[in-house]
């Protein structure tokens, strides 16, 4: 597990020096530089906010994430998770992380996807299942594809790492909303 914490936060590291010396790249070939940097003129914001709510049961997701646009075909980025579950009397998770994520537009309107996350799983089982804890790290590999139109784009990812019955999702497929501002 330390060495998945390490191999990620290195990996975190990397990718940030190699994306800030990118923009300085940039900014001395190209011509007079504006006021504003031009690193962040190619930096998009965006993520996911996800409510469930059923009988005696809640999920709460936020996920925030930032990607750089290397050009009008290839950007890449980070981003945060955290979510909240619960199922009353049944048990309660706090699940949070990161991700690294790669995108390539072939044309405008297609985006594949290549996304790296690694979630740290924090459950607790209520007494009718013993009182238990049980923590552990979730690491999925998603390939996706999807539509995309302006800053929205909608398809599905596929978790390559996914094995049944383990891990945070129920299934290796995963529908997705992506937008970017």
């Amino acid at each position: 597990m330390k060495k998945k914490k390490q191999f990620f936060l290195t990996f975190c590291l990397v990718f940030t020096f190699l994306i800030t010396n990118l923009s300085r790249v940039n900014a001395q070939e190209n011509e007079p530089v504006s006021s504003r940097s031009l690193f962040w003129e190619k930096v998009q914001f965006g993520g996911g906010l996800g409510l469930g709510f059923g009988s005696n049961f809640t999920n709460i997701t936020v996920a925030p994430s930032a990607i750089y646009n290397f050009n009008s075909y290839f950007a890449a980025g980070l981003g945060l998770q955290y979510s909240y579950v619960k199922q009353k009397n049944v048990y309660q998770s706090n699940i949070y992380g990161g991700s690294i994520i790669g995108l390539f537009n072939p044309i405008e309107q297609i985006q594949l996807s290549a996304e790296l996350e690694q979630l740290r799983v924090n459950t607790t089982y209520d007494y009718y299942y013993g009182n238990f804890s049980d923590n552990f790290w979730n690491t999925a590999l998603f390939l996706g594809a999807g539509y995309r139109t302006q800053n929205v784009t909608l398809g599905i990812r596929y978790n390559v790492l996914y094995k049944e019955n383990q891990g945070v999702y129920a299934d290796a497929f995963i529908p997705f909303i992506r937008v970017y501002f």
